[in-house]
Formats: C-alpha cells, structure tokens, sequence
C-alpha cells in the first residue's frame, strides 16, 4: 500500500502540519494529491482545535510543480475529466488561500510551478538560502493560469510577468526581493524562527484573523467566483491538451529541446 500523498498531523498546542508526500517526484502533485490537499485543508478549516496551519515538502524538495508524467496523461483526458483536474488545481489554492487561520510554509530545496502557487497563497513564506524557484509551465507548453491571479496578487504584475514568461529559475534572495518569500533563513535557525512566528501567531485572537484575512481579500477583491474559476481551468485543461502542451511535456520526458525552441546564431549555447 503507498503512502498517502499528504499528510496532516495536529500537535496539542494547535498546529496542524500539512506535509506534501511525494518526495520520490519531489512531491510533484497529480489529481491525486491535489486532492487530497483539498480535503486535508478542509477538514482543519472545520476543526476548532487548529489554530495555524504550517505546510512542509517531504524529502528534498519543497514542491517541483505538476508532475510532468501525470501531465502528459492529462493532455489526453476527455474534456470533463481534463476540466475537472485544472479544476483541482484551482480549488486547492483558492482554499489555501482564503483558509480563515493562518498558514505557513516552510520551504527548501525545489519550488517550481505549483509550489510557487502555494506560496502565494499562504500568510507567511520561509526559505532557507538554498531554495530554488522557478515558474516553469511554460517550459513545458502549459499555463499557470489555475495560479495567475494569486501570483499577481503576491508578486505584482511586473515580477509575474517575467518569470512566468521566460520560466528562469531564480534564487532565495530573488524569492525574497520580488516579495514570494518573507524571509530566507539558515537551515540551522529555520526552526526556531518558525517557531517565533507561530508564538506571534498564537498571541493573535483566532477570530479576529480570520475577519481581518476575509476583509483583506475582500474589500480588495482578491476572491474568485464559480465564474472566474471555472475560465482559469479551461485555459488551463485547453493548453494543456494543445499541440504545444503535448511538445512539451514529451520533450522534457526525452531531455531534448522542444520543437519551438530558436538557438542562437552560431549554435546551441
């Protein structure tokens, strides 16, 4: 029996560790965990007893963003279930980022795509030096359009618009400087500043954060609607499913060089 893509695990004092749990893919989500995810963050929503959210990647790696084998299945899934699975992507993020209590995510190693996403959408981002960051869907031939508006919403306009274009990678003083991450800490003091932030956190009333969260996003309409949703999931599944999206993601499964790449003059850098 495999292990379960998420794990949730809630201490006395209230903090709930939510821990992606992939780490042979790097924890990479598919259908299967972002589902999970979902339902995991559901069910703290509705627990009294939680009172901050912390989220952790299993293994070396934060999150490395869709997994691209999954991808390439998804390309060929029939319009409703290729819907439904952008869909996913959609509500977890939108969950994580209208949930009432506060989150926190813990990052190192990876964090590419999605796992950017999820930053975004959280309260407080904390990375360590070594951190790496990438949003990299169009790499491959497909959108970030689930994650856009949250992207645009942490970053500004002008950051997203760069590194959701060229798909660099890009480090933790970068991650910090374009406002995705909060803090880079050392490895060595991760904890202990966690555990600061979780000590300010539990001097907050539960109440008035979750008021102040609603009213921030709200008053600044910073929510999505059925409709809203619903049009990033079908630009998503549509590029997906595209001549491109299949390019890309069978190009990356090869190490080769998808077919729109152009080299420069006098040959491949």
């Amino acid at each position: 029996m495999s292990d379960p893509p998420v794990l949730v695990a809630t201490d006395a004092r209230g903090v709930a560790t939510v821990t992606l749990n992939r780490p042979a893919r790097g924890n990479a989500y598919d259908e299967v965990l972002l589902h999970a995810l979902i339902d995991g963050l559901g069910a703290l929503q509705g627990d009294d007893a939680v009172r901050v959210v912390v989220i952790r990647g299993a293994g070396k790696h934060f999150q490395a963003g869709a997994d691209v084998e999954w991808l390439g299945r998804a390309a060929t899934f029939p319009p409703e279930r290729a819907f439904a699975a952008s869909m996913a992507t959609v509500e977890a993020t939108t969950r994580l980022n209208e949930f009432p209590k506060p989150t926190v995510a813990v990052v190192h190693g990876a964090c590419f795509g999605g796992g950017c996403g999820l930053l975004c959408c959280v309260d407080v981002a904390l990375a360590t030096p070594a951190a790496v960051f990438g949003l990299t869907e169009v790499r491959v031939g497909v959108t970030p359009s689930p994650i856009s508006t949250h992207m645009v919403n942490a970053m500004g306009l002008r950051h997203t618009r760069r590194y959701a274009l060229t798909g660099e990678r890009f480090d933790a003083a970068e991650a910090l400087r374009i406002g995705l991450v909060h803090e880079v800490v050392e490895p060595d003091r991760l904890e202990a500043r966690l555990a600061d932030i979780l000590d300010a956190l539990f001097l907050s009333a539960p109440q008035a954060i979750a008021v102040t969260k609603r009213s921030f996003l709200g008053a600044n309409r910073l929510t999505l609607d059925a409709r809203q949703k619903a049009m990033l999931a079908h630009e998503s599944a549509a590029q997906r499913a595209s001549a491109e999206g299949r390019e890309g993601t069978t190009a990356f499964r090869e190490r080769r060089k998808p077919a729109w790449y152009r080299p420069p003059e006098g040959g491949t850098p």
